[in-house]
């Protein structure tokens, strides 16, 4: 792993980079890749405004998921513009196992404010997930126009990851909040030894 690579995964506090060989299997699999990323796309913005839906006290949250929706949606634009330029067709949606995994790490139910932060750290921790994935698209990728394509969304990614996990820690107790984004990288690690197989972002 390369120095920026190092320093991406402690940013990030990932326990467990990706396998650089994952970007092998993008390589044959890119109609698979663009098809499964523009769903990431459209599944961000619809977590955005799921947010708004169920926690619409929560002003300042609320303003910032109505920007991430329109973002996260010119991203989906952006990538379904690729797929239409190498004349592809946008496959069907697959489930994302990684997320289906990453979802029964913390138990259902508990006050409204509990489950906010739950959500929040998830989707802070599949934003991280995501621009350390994209960063190793940036770097490794031989379509260089993909690659540059590909860093300029990592950068958009790491600010997400940190606006998620900033308003997990504003909206519940510091230190609990803390402890269980510790508890979650550590099992979102082991889920991890099990993928990088797959033509999909985090699969």
């Amino acid at each position: 792993m390369n120095t920026e690579s190092e320093s991406t995964i402690k940013m990030l506090g990932l326990k467990l980079p990706t396998d650089p060989r994952w970007v092998n299997i993008v390589e044959k699999n890119v109609e698979e890749i663009l098809t499964d990323h523009a769903y990431c796309e459209q599944k961000a913005a619809s977590t955005a405004i799921s947010l708004i839906v169920s926690f619409p006290e929560y002003t300042e949250l609320v303003q910032e998921m109505t920007d991430l929706v329109q973002e996260e949606m010119s991203h989906f634009k952006m990538v379904h513009d690729k797929i239409v330029e190498r004349g592809w067709i946008m496959g069907r949606d697959r489930k994302d196992e990684y997320v289906l995994q990453l979802i029964k790490f913390f138990p259902k139910g508990g006050s409204r404010t509990t489950q906010l932060v739950h959500r929040l750290l998830y989707a802070a921790l599949i934003e991280a997930r995501s621009c350390e994935r994209f960063r190793l698209l940036s770097e490794e990728l031989e379509d260089k126009k993909l690659a540059k394509f590909y860093r300029k969304l990592m950068i958009s990614e790491a600010g997400h990851y940190t606006m998620f996990l900033g308003f997990a820690r504003k909206y519940g107790d510091r230190t609990e909040v803390d402890q269980k984004w510790q508890d979650l990288l550590i099992y979102e690690a082991k889920i991890m030894e099990g993928l990088s197989t797959g033509g999909a972002i985090h699969g």
